[in-house]
């Protein structure tokens, strides 16, 4: 992989606020819409510039070929489920408390990838990264002044989202032989068509009049967080490598605190710095740890 540059260095920062933009703009979605509609709305809008690019570049879409079971799956388990838990969630907890208890996603794959992949075991530096981590998590779950007895499950379920993610990507394992575009656009087919039965049998957004915030916001997430900021991913991917582009993990719950300070005025507590800040030094460790392997 080429050295960094600049410009490299800016399209990280850029994918990282895209990411943690995701956030603040759920919890503004969240005023007009149910779970399972902004669920469904973000992979719709998500699969349309995947769709577009993959039309130009002539890439075959195989989200119904003898792999169909896979993608249907990891649609499920990595869009589907995560998607509709965060947006539960974030209804009743505020944004930036979502991007601090996502950005626990590279320490819950360190330790799936300890079970269910031969080279990715832990060691001393990956389990102290770990600890320090969701040391941090707990910690946030007794800042009272936030997380309370009645959004408590709530910020569980956030949490359990952010492992969906892990799921998915271990299954994704299985058909990694596949072009990227082709796995993403056909997993969002499959979200897409998971969640519109249950759009339609359950909330009937059509049957409202949204807040004008609220649409834009949806349809940003779609667009924007899920469909334009994979294709960016993918770039810095193929140009500067996995262990430069899994910084924005440090990136992402800080970007997403500020955001929602910013745009929701949202409250920072002292315990909210200090779960942020084991959160950051833990994904360091783990990813110092991945660094020196592969070295």
């Amino acid at each position: 992989m080429k050295q960094p540059k600049l410009i490299d260095y800016t399209l990280l920062t850029i994918l990282s606020l895209i990411w943690a933009s995701a956030f603040f703009n759920i919890k503004i979605a969240t005023y007009s819409f149910g779970p399972v509609t902004i669920a469904f709305l973000r992979v719709f809008f998500g699969a349309i510039p995947v769709l577009i690019i993959c039309y130009y570049k002539k890439i075959k879409i195989e989200a119904f070929s003898e792999d169909w079971h896979w993608f249907a799956m990891i649609g499920f388990i990595n869009l589907v489920v995560p998607f509709f838990l965060i947006a539960y969630g974030v209804k009743s907890v505020q944004s930036n408390l979502a991007a601090i208890l996502m950005s626990t996603t590279p320490l819950s794959s360190t330790i799936l990838g300890h079970f269910y992949t031969k080279n990715e075991k832990f060691n001393l530096i990956k389990t102290f990264g770990i600890l320090i981590g969701f040391s941090g998590i707990i910690f946030l779950f007794s800042d009272n002044l936030l997380i309370d007895q009645n959004n408590f499950s709530s910020a569980l379920l956030i949490l359990l989202g952010s492992t969906c993610y892990v799921i998915g990507g271990v299954l994704t394992l299985r058909i990694s032989k596949k072009k990227n575009e082709n796995v993403t656009g056909s997993i969002l087919i499959w979200a897409t068509i998971i969640l519109l039965p249950l759009v339609s049998f359950i909330e009937q957004p059509w049957q409202q009049v949204p807040r004008t915030d609220s649409l834009i916001s949806v349809i940003y997430l779609g667009i924007v967080p899920t469909g334009i900021a994979w294709l960016l991913r993918f770039k810095i991917l193929k140009d500067n490598g996995l262990i430069f582009q899994s910084q924005v993990s440090y990136l992402i719950p800080i970007f997403g605190t500020i955001l929602g300070y910013v745009f929701l005025k949202e409250l920072i507590t002292i315990k909210v710095l200090i779960s942020l800040t084991a959160v950051c030094i833990g994904i360091y460790f783990v990813r110092r740890a991945d660094r020196k392997k592969l070295s």
